[in-house]
């Protein structure tokens, strides 16, 4: 593949994380210096350290297998604004819970991605929490506006048969035939292991007891740093961001919107365990909360009694007693997976499917030597949310890496079409659209050679 193509897809799948990076270098940089303006298009701007950190991005995130210069990084930025630019003037609707929506995912992101929350704001330069979500929220705005741009401009592009055929055709008389990597889809018997009545009220009573023993004065911080299950705690004190549109469980969400502020509230239970929480500060659409969260231990007689009972599930299923998919209507308590024959859904992509090279290491030691129709061995697991669990894995279908085929892979090689019908398109658009829109390069910049005529040469 030429390298200019793994570059154009290459940036745009680092789109939001690199945008955000540029800009907080941007905001650390003016207060050192001037920066220096590499263009101007319509309203919006480029920096010189926008380009750099660009650059920058580029390289770490491919391993330096990706090199690219500052007049083809600016050309990519220049594409970028050139969209949201014309996505204002189109009066294309951005609305503030979808952009809500973006900031919480990507404050979710870099508080994984460092540990915690305080680290990554601190990583970013930024003073708080605030300032981290203010910026966020003009980067996920203009990201946005970017991705309904397109979407508007591409809206009528369809491919037709004969147009995927041909596309096909193109690839292979050039010996370019895309290579899919192996596929497999997954479905699964899951059997949770369930605390006993007399575990939850144990639980139930030390919440009641540590929440008395806050409202006589003693500090929910310490409380929650040392009783408290959350791993997070450690680093925050349990304290946390709560929006409607967060991705936050139900019941948390509603109890935290439910309080005024100072109050805490009766133990209450989630797919966690039992929590208690804190309201400390009501700002607009966002809830500050401190939490405690604790959970019944499962003793180790009624794990072993859920082992058996998958061991025995599993063998009806092999002597033909019962099928997977009625075992898994009649027995499994995985509520995503149960109404749809124990599918697992991949939740990268919202699809059935999964890239067996991209899977999590674990999961790929279970399933990668399985044949299609074959199980896993039952095995012990546990959730995000801490519950028990015992299951077992059926490869329900799997495709080896493989040439592209034409009717084997119709509906890639139909996507793949499709997106480069798109992508021209789009390239059309932005040709067209750079003729009437303000554009003023800086001197150091005049000297590239664009793709486009971003310099506005008129031809002779």
């Amino acid at each position: 593949m030429p390298q200019k193509t793994i570059i154009l897809k290459y940036t745009k799948f680092l789109l939001i994380a690199v945008i955000f990076s540029a800009t907080t270098l941007q905001l650390n940089a003016q207060k050192i210096k001037i920066d220096g303006v590499a263009v101007v298009i319509g309203k919006n701007i480029v920096l010189d350290s926008d380009i750099a950190k660009f650059k920058q991005e580029v390289v770490q995130r491919s391993e330096g297998k990706i090199t690219i210069s500052d007049c083809e990084m600016l050309e990519e930025l220049m594409k970028q604004k050139l969209l949201s630019h014309h996505a204002v003037v189109d009066s294309v609707t951005v609305l503030d819970a979808e952009i809500d929506s973006k900031v919480d995912r990507s404050i979710q992101f870099f508080t994984q991605e460092y540990g915690s929350l305080e680290k990554a704001i601190a990583t970013y330069g930024f003073n708080d929490l605030d300032d981290l979500k203010s910026e966020l929220y003009n980067v996920q705005k203009e990201n946005i506006l970017v991705e309904k741009e397109q979407s508007k401009i591409t809206e009528k592009v369809d491919v037709t048969p004969e147009e995927v055929r041909l596309y096909f055709n193109g690839l292979k008389d050039k010996g370019e035939l895309p290579e899919f990597t192996a596929e497999i889809e997954l479905a699964q018997i899951v059997i949770n292991s369930e605390p006993t009545l007399a575990e939850n009220n144990k639980v139930i009573a030390q919440l009641t007891e540590i929440r008395q023993e806050i409202l006589d004065g003693a500090s929910f911080r310490m409380k929650a740093i040392i009783n408290s299950k959350d791993p997070g705690v450690t680093q925050n004190g349990g304290i946390m961001q709560v929006t409607k549109e967060s991705s936050l469980i139900k019941e948390f969400k509603e109890v935290s919107f439910s309080l005024e502020k100072g109050e805490i509230s009766k133990p209450f239970k989630t797919l966690f365990g039992y929590h208690i929480i804190q309201l400390h500060e009501i700002k607009g659409n966002t809830r500050t909360v401190s939490h405690i969260l604790l959970q019944p231990e499962i003793p180790e007689a009624r794990l072993k009694e859920t082992q058996l009972k998958v061991v025995e599930i599993k063998r009806d299923i092999e002597e033909g007693k019962l099928t997977f998919e009625e075992a898994v209507k009649k027995y499994s308590d995985d509520k995503d997976s149960k109404n749809n024959g124990g599918v697992i859904i991949n939740s990268y992509t919202g699809e059935t499917k999964f890239d067996l090279t991209r899977m999590d290491p674990a999961m790929y030691a279970r399933v990668n030597d399985l044949k299609q129709g074959e199980f896993t061995d039952v095995f012990y697991d546990e959730a995000r949310g801490g519950e028990k669990m015992y299951k077992f894995i059926l490869m329900k279908e799997r495709t080896d890496t493989h040439t592209a085929d034409l009717v084997e892979d119709y509906v890639k090689v139909q996507a793949l079409a499709l997106n480069k019908k798109k992508e021209e398109t789009i390239e059309k658009w932005s040709k067209d659209k750079i003729k009437d829109t303000y554009i003023k390069l800086g001197e150091d910049y005049k000297k590239c050679s664009f793709e486009k005529n971003w310099k506005k040469v008129t031809s002779k």
